[in-house]
């Protein structure tokens, strides 16, 4: 195997925006992504002029890239258009780094917008089934969750109460999250009400549709220090994938982030022990089960007794998606980029109400496709490096 000589603490985050959260109407994707991109650079001085790295992938434009700079009216030395769903922004922000390791872009700004709840009204998936599937009418992407689900309750016993653990800690970090789009109480009670989407998940096991955007700007660590009064730099940052169909998964309870998690982990040198707060791309509660596993904070087949009694809910042991993640704050489609944000925001420690004291060490994982791409950051403040 290639050694892997990822540029540990090489290059910085220093500024991370959202905009449009919740509804947006009368405004495009681009729109929402060119927003928070103008944003996240007034943070810090820049202006879209300052770029010449840009990073980005909408759901409805598949040309995103070259649209992002024409929009901007710049032209990058870097355009980037990677489409691998939800973590498709992780992987940015890797191969920003590694851009700006090798002197190929100073500035490198990564955005993402969707008006998905204004426009269709419901969650769009870019997932078709291939011939053998279709017949099947498998609901797209919750039945493929759903697959996932049943087999991890049936191989393991996980319960749905376990799964409802995961959607209440999401709601009360939402509640302390002023910009979360949903935040009115959610008791266990509610949760085992709720409407059947895909047996064994309700509506209140999957993720939100809203509208929204986010963007990041990175730098190398040495102009961080110039811009940002705490920069957050990237330690460690890997990707993997197993399959495109959930049909084709190995193993429906392993996901691919067990190769990327430990990737991350050692070109980063730390433990899952060692980190403060945890941000998991959560379309589904299973998701945040399994990633907790597969990323190492603990063992296959433990992660439902894992979340039980606040574990990852405000007060809790180990902080797991301090915003209210995809299933309580926003979800426009693809939420990858969102857990950059609110690791970078609770690191910076400008959370307000949810802020995790004494934060110096955050994951993000991104999820594409059916369990398909995963994708994994560890990000450090400069006690870290």
């Amino acid at each position: 195997m290639t050694q892997d000589r990822f540029p540990r603490g090489k290059s910085a985050i220093v500024a991370a925006s959202t905009y449009g959260i919740g509804e947006a109407a009368g405004l495009g994707s681009m729109d929402l992504a060119v927003s928070a991109s103008v944003r996240a650079l007034a943070q810090v001085g820049l202006t879209p002029g300052d770029v010449d790295g840009l990073f980005i992938g909408l759901p409805d434009d598949f040309l995103s890239g070259i649209t992002f700079a024409e929009y901007l009216g710049i032209q990058p030395r870097i355009t980037e258009n990677n489409r691998t769903g939800g973590s498709a922004f992780l992987t940015h922000a890797m191969w920003a780094a590694l851009a700006i390791e090798a002197g190929q872009c100073d500035v490198a700004l990564i955005a993402y917008g969707s008006n998905q709840r204004t426009a269709a009204g419901g969650l769009v998936s870019a997932m078709r089934p291939p011939a053998y599937e279709a017949p099947y009418k498998l609901l797209r992407p919750a039945g493929a969750y759903a697959l996932a689900t049943s087999r991890y309750m049936h191989q393991y016993g996980l319960k749905r109460e376990q799964l409802g653990e995961v959607a209440l800690a999401a709601r009360r970090w939402a509640q302390l999250n002023p910009e979360a789009f949903m935040r009115d109480p959610l008791t266990m009670e509610d949760y085992l009400k709720a409407r059947m989407v895909a047996d064994p998940l309700s509506v209140r096991d999957c993720c939100l549709v809203t509208d929204g955007a986010a963007a990041v700007v990175m730098v190398s660590a040495e102009r961080a220090r110039d811009l940002a009064r705490k920069p957050v730099y990237l330690l460690g940052a890997a990707a993997a994938t197993d399959h495109r169909d959930i049909t084709s998964m190995p193993d429906l309870t392993v996901t691919a982030a067990a190769q990327s998690g430990a990737r991350a982990f050692a070109q980063a040198g730390v433990k899952p022990a060692d980190i403060d707060l945890v941000e998991l791309y959560d379309a589904f509660t299973i998701n945040t089960i399994l990633f907790l596993e597969d990323l190492g904070f603990c063992r296959k087949g433990e992660g439902g007794a894992f979340v039980q009694g606040g574990r990852i809910a405000p007060g809790g042991d180990l902080p797991v998606n301090t915003n209210g993640g995809g299933l309580s704050c926003v979800h426009p489609g693809m939420y990858g980029l969102f857990t950059m944000v609110e690791a970078t925001q609770q690191l910076m420690g400008l959370a307000g109400e949810r802020q995790v004291r004494d934060a110096r060490l955050a994951v993000a994982h991104g999820n594409g496709g059916e369990l398909s791409s995963q994708a994994t950051l560890v990000l450090g403040t400069e006690e870290t490096l």
